[in-house]
């Protein structure tokens, strides 16, 4: 046998005795199994033993004879595998992450459950697992590009869980071409392999093309890309003829003004405004949403689908919507000049737009105009144009409950979105930005009214009863230590953050800095770090209130034709309106674990697909130097905004070659060795594009001094 090294020789006895956990060794027999013969490391062997011994990875049973610690507790909990090897586990039960090394995985894949056992724990090192059984299998599809040579075939992908391409036999290619995108799906992983072999499931068109990739970025977070052919037969069979006892049966809001607002390419109305004055002079305001329950039934073919999907997903240049096209584009949306059927509820406010009554109940409506959000704003600003008067006067209401909520306690989040305008195969021309403005917080203000009232109605039962089960949309209090990292990072901008418990203080704090930072080169950045900061809103059946709106009481109930939950709070109040019992609390607690799960699938894609638009804009740039700031301060580079297109690109740290860099991840900086130049998040810097990688949807920059 070659000499091994010291460290060599004590990976190679501890992994003697993992495989062999119940076998007791002397050092001899440590080196017979090792095939050692030189005296010099046979006593090296011995040494070895003693400094396990120490660190409590094997236990001496006897004077000179050692036994593997398996004394380890097993353990439960989520697998977590990483391209770069850094394998981990996180428990069930909490606490900190676990390292796993890759020949201890067993081959488990990013969200499997796993058992593991746990290794003696090393004396000052971080603790250590195996794992000894799968007990459920999460991911085992992958998206990526067909390479093919010599008749052998791989799936290379990008994905950051997957260490090693998948080798596809060749009749298992289903037809796939060589630089095809494809989805695979690992159908074995041999324990002595390095590459899992896979069989092609689905050809998604020749890389680079703008559907493929559209379509890859949707396989690549596990949704949907294309409709299936029943569930869209079963939606063309609904008919949008309303019966006379359906309208019988319903609030008739026909003749009252009516008003849709919705993005100029918009074509899902899900929601309307009616306002009128009423007999005691206060304004009627009615909040009609689609009657999406009215036409999906509960275990439909339509439904289970729609449960699947839960949400609709906005890419770049495409809407993939949670229902078939008939029903969230015609049957269900509020088009104008059409008889529509609602689910509603209708406030009376006074001028100052103090709620004085409300009711939730089941209306038809005809809407009179349908407006994009540039229209109405230009009126706001003056312009003569349609329903003029209710636009105005729906304004000014909306305006006065937003102000009194931010005096309440709400955050003013209020961040800018990037645009592409694409040409006829889909490549971006040019980027722009969008921001809201008052004709979208007309729209925004009663939608909030609307979803307050309905989870009050049902969480605050009459004196004497119990709260039904009922699906809540909620926003945990940031975290504290979090909240304090970012008030310290930003004195450094001349800003001061309040952390202490007044909850109301706080808020007033983060909106006070967020107003300073509006215009300057830092607003982006101060905006992203305060979101950061904060929890995820998220649906469940425990009502915690919603802690960036300021309400005790917040649910979904306004966009059932785009999200799930929405639907199940409208079949949950016609429940109950009835007098139904309440429903299966744990049944609604997964149906709130999927409909969030989704929810951040849909948004982590349509992120992929603004990047993807990005760094296909900025490949005519490379070569061109741009102004930007630091966005990003990682232990393996810079990321740096762009200030003319916001689009991001990484220095890599190899190439700030004028030092050693270390990463302080408190201060957000890294830090050289030898002169001591930081880099700070939010710091000016000039660069050039130097590569554009559609493939890893990155670009990569390098410093201009």
């Amino acid at each position: 046998m070659a000499r091994m090294k010291k460290k060599e020789l004590a990976q190679a006895i501890l992994i003697l005795f993992q495989n062999a956990p119940k076998t007791v060794y002397n050092y001899k027999q440590i080196s017979k199994e090792l095939g050692i013969t030189k005296q010099d490391q046979k006593q090296m062997a011995a040494d070895i033993l003693y400094d396990l011994a120490d660190d409590g990875f094997v236990i001496e049973q006897e004077p000179g004879r050692f036994r593997y610690n398996n004394v380890g507790t097993i353990a439960t909990g989520v697998f977590q595998r990483r391209s770069n090897g850094r394998n981990s586990f996180i428990p069930e039960d909490g606490g900190d992450s676990i390292d796993i090394a890759e020949r201890n995985s067993k081959h488990a894949m990013d969200g499997d459950a796993v058992r593991v056992q746990l290794f003696a724990r090393k004396k000052g090192a971080k603790p250590e697992a195996e794992v000894i059984e799968i007990i459920e299998s999460k991911k085992n599809i992958f998206v990526g590009r067909v390479q093919i040579s010599r008749n052998i075939a791989f799936l290379v992908t990008e994905d950051k869980t997957l260490a090693h391409d998948i080798f596809i036999p060749s009749d298992m290619l289903k037809g796939a071409r060589n630089n095809d995108k494809a989805v695979v799906k690992i159908v074995e992983w041999p324990e002595y392999a390095k590459n899992p072999i896979g069989e092609v499931v689905d050809v998604l068109g020749v890389s680079g093309k703008n559907d493929t990739e559209m379509h890859a970025i949707l396989a690549e977070f596990g949704l949907p890309y294309k409709y299936p052919e029943k569930v869209e037969a079963a939606a063309e069979l609904i008919s949008d003829e309303i019966a006379e006892n359906e309208i019988a049966a319903r609030e008739d809001f026909r003749k009252v003004p009516t008003l849709t607002i919705d993005p100029y390419d918009a074509k899902d109305f899900d929601d309307a405004l009616s306002i009128r004055k009423s007999n005691n002079g206060l304004w009627e305001v009615g909040v009609h949403i689609a009657d999406v329950s009215h036409y999906v039934k509960q275990n439909s073919i339509i439904d289970k689908e729609a449960y699947d999907r839960a949400t609709s997903v906005y890419l770049v240049d495409r809407t993939i919507p949670m229902l078939p096209e008939r029903l969230c584009n015609t049957v269900c949306s509020l088009r104008p000049n059409e008889d529509k059927l609602c689910f509603s509820v209708v406030f009376e406010l006074n001028e100052q737009s103090e709620v004085q009554s409300s009711r939730i109940c089941r209306t038809i409506i005809k809407s009179d105009r349908r407006f994009a959000y540039e229209e109405v704003q230009d009126i706001i600003g003056g312009k003569e144009g349609d329903m003029k008067h209710e636009v105005i006067i729906l304004n000014k209401l909306a305006q006065q409950l937003r102000a009194k909520r931010f005096e309440k306690g709400a955050i003013d989040f209020e961040r800018f979105e990037v645009k592409f305008e694409l040409d006829k195969k889909g490549k971006p021309i040019s980027v722009y930005f969008t921001e809201s403005k008052e004709s979208n917080h007309l729209i925004e203000e009663f939608m909030l009214l609307a979803n307050l009232t309905v989870a009050e109605f049902i969480g605050k039962p009459a004196k004497g009863k119990a709260a039904k089960t009922f699906i809540y949309r909620i926003h945990e209090a940031p975290n504290k230590e979090k909240l304090e990292n970012f008030a310290t990072f930003i004195r450094r901008f001349g800003y001061k953050l309040k952390t202490g418990n007044n909850k109301l203080e706080i808020i007033k704090s983060i909106n006070s800095v967020i107003d300073k930072a509006k215009g300057k080169p830092e607003e982006n950045m101060i905006e992203t770090l305060a979101l950061r900061s904060m929890q995820k809103a998220r649906y469940s059946t425990e009502n915690i209130g919603h802690y960036g709106l300021a309400f005790g009481f917040y649910t979904h109930f306004t966009s059932p034709i785009r999200r799930y939950p929405d639907l199940l709070v409208h079949r949950l109040l016609e429940l109950y309106m009835a007098g139904g019992k309440s429903v299966s609390k744990e049944k609604y607690d997964e149906y709130c674990d999927h409909t969030s799960a989704m929810e951040q699938k849909a948004s982590n894609a349509e992120r992929a697909s603004i990047k993807y638009k990005q760094v296909e804009y900025m490949i005519d740039n490379i070569g061109k130097t741009f102004d930007g700031i630091i966005s990003g301060v990682t232990e393996w580079g810079l990321y740096v905004e762009l200030n003319e297109n916001k689009c991001e690109g990484l220095i890599p740290i190899r190439d700030l070659d004028d030092d050693y860099y270390a990463f302080d991840e408190k201060n957000y900086c890294l830090i050289g060795n030898r002169r001591k130049r930081i880099y700070r998040l939010g710091d000016p810097l000039t660069i050039k594009v130097v590569h554009a990688n559609l493939e890893k949807k990155q670009l990569d920059f390098t410093l201009v001094y």
